[in-house]
This record gives structure tokens, C-alpha cells and sequence, in this order.
């Protein structure tokens, strides 16, 4: 029988990371999956938990995890309903987030120790997926779902010098109809920690096995920036979705009672990969 479990850990600034692990009750010591959204996203969004469901009924158990600044919060997980604690997001807060998650899942305290971690990271999840794995011997294997090849690529630069002068710039949510708030405090930690957080540069230092998946109608982060991470790895495999947007066509909410059929290839692809 596949299960749900719900746990809040400490994240950074000692804000609540919400946490659920699925797993099938009969194979509680399966490989383990951590997934890691991407911007704007949260770990129910659209297909999150069929996908959840997937894995587990193929073997592995399921972790996805709300970053403790993406703006939502325990009580309110499928709302951006805290703009402030999304403004004051850093990428170093979300590296914070994900070690402490990692530690979480391999420490035992829940249910059975992680032995085999590997990590699912989706768009700017998948950049700092990239990152983590490269300095982290704890994980296994790393997929990338439509990933992100550099973290400056995620705002217009054409606005940078308002965002210096004013100190903050917004963006607009088509979902929820916010303008939500980017403190310029994100691109301080960027430039701050420019040689740490440079993907590309990370890409280079994966030493695990590494599938590259991205859809060839990606408008978001364009397929250009999974050939830019292939070029910078020889081991990496790239496998290209046709006619596959950047949420694999998903969308929140989703009402269907099946996984769209792109989605449904990237994750049989992933668990064949996983399985080698």
C-alpha cells in the first residue's frame, strides 16, 4: 500500500521546511528520491504527488520538501501566502535548506535511514541539485528536469539596475495573478558567492551518474541550457521530450486522473536510469 508522511525540520533561519515521504508500506527501506522544486513552484504543485506515487510504486521512496522561503507555509502549502518570507529568499538559504533535508533523510530519526540518495531537481531546483551533488558524496545519482544552466538567467537584466536603485523588483505569477516581490538581496548572494554558485562550473565536477531531461518546446529555460550542462559534463546523458513545455504538460491545479503523457515518459525514462 503507498503511503504518505508529513514532517516539518528546521530550515534556514529556523523557518519550518514542510516535508512528505511516499513509499510503498512493504518496501520501507527502498532507495530514496529527493526532489527539489523549482522557482515559484512548492512540492504539491500540478503532478507532484501522482509523480510521488510513480516512484513509489516502482520502487524507490518519494521525498519532496517546501523550501522555507518559497512563501508558503505549513498551514498554507498550495498558497504563496507569505510574499515577505518570499522576497527574503537567497540561494544560500535554499542550499541551507536541502543539506538540512539531506542530513534529515539519511539520519534515521523518522523512518529508515537513506543509503542511496538520489536527487530529481526541476528548473532552478535542478541548478541547485547540480550544485549539491557536485559537493555532496552522500548522493548517488542526480536527474535534472528542464534545469536551469545559470542562476542569472532567472531574472531580466534589463531591470538590474532598478533592482539596485530601489532595492526590489516583482514578478508576475500567472497562477495565482501575484506580482510577487525579489529582493535585490538574491542578487547580493549570487554575486557574493558567484564562483560557489556557478553551475556550469558545478556541472563539470558531477562525478555520478547524471540524466539530463528537457522538453524541445521549453519557452522557460530553453533546451540550448541542457546542451550547455551536457557540454560541460561527457558523462552526462541528455534525453530530449518532444513537444514537451517546461512542466512536461502539467499544470496546477490538475484535475485528471492520469499524468500527462510527456511527464509520464520522463518519469519511466528516470526510473529506468535509476534501476542501472
Amino acid at each position: 500500500m503507498i503511503i504518505q508522511q508529513t514532517f516539518i525540520i528546521p530550515g534556514s533561519e529556523n523557518r519550518p521546511v514542510l516535508v512528505d515521504l511516499t513509499y510503498d508500506n512493504d518496501h520501507k527501506q527502498a532507495p530514496l528520491l529527493i526532489f527539489v522544486h523549482g522557482f515559484k513552484g512548492f512540492k504539491d504543485w500540478g503532478t507532484h504527488n501522482m509523480v510521488a506515487e510513480y516512484f513509489a510504486e516502482h520502487g524507490f521512496r518519494f521525498l519532496k520538501f517546501n523550501f522555507s522561503h518559497n512563501g508558503t507555509t505549513p498551514e498554507n502549502p498550495l498558497d504563496f501566502s507569505d510574499l515577505g518570507l518570499f522576497s527574503d529568499n537567497t540561494f544560500t538559504k535554499e542550499f541551507y535548506d536541502l543539506e538540512q533535508v539531506i542530513s534529515f533523510a539519511c539520519s534515521g530519526a523518522e523512518f529508515a535511514a537513506a543509503k542511496n540518495v538520489s536527487l530529481i531537481g526541476h528548473s532552478r531546483g535542478g541548478g541547485i541539485s547540480i550544485i549539491q551533488a557536485a559537493n555532496d558524496f552522500r548522493i548517488n545519482k542526480l536527474i535534472t528536469w528542464a534545469s536551469i544552466a545559470d542562476f542569472n538567467n532567472l531574472w531580466n537584466h534589463d531591470e538590474l539596475a532598478e533592482w539596485r536603485a530601489k532595492g526590489i523588483i516583482y514578478t508576475y505569477n500567472t497562477r495565482t495573478k501575484q506580482n510577487t516581490p525579489l529582493k535585490v538581496n538574491l542578487l547580493y548572494d549570487l554575486e557574493k558567492h558567484h564562483k560557489e554558485y556557478c553551475i556550469l562550473d558545478a556541472a563539470g565536477r558531477v562525478n555520478q551518474p547524471w540524466l539530463i531531461i528537457h522538453g524541445d518546446e521549453d519557452d522557460n529555460v530553453l533546451l540550448t541550457e541542457a546542451q550547455l550542462l551536457q557540454d560541460q559534463n561527457e558523462d552526462a546523458r541528455l534525453m530530449i521530450i518532444p513537444y514537451a513545455n517546461h512542466v512536461f504538460g502539467s499544470s496546477h491545479p490538475w484535475t485528471k486522473d492520469e499524468m500527462p503523457l510527456q511527464l509520464q515518459l520522463v518519469c519511466e525514462k528516470s526510473v529506468e536510469f535509476l534501476s542501472l
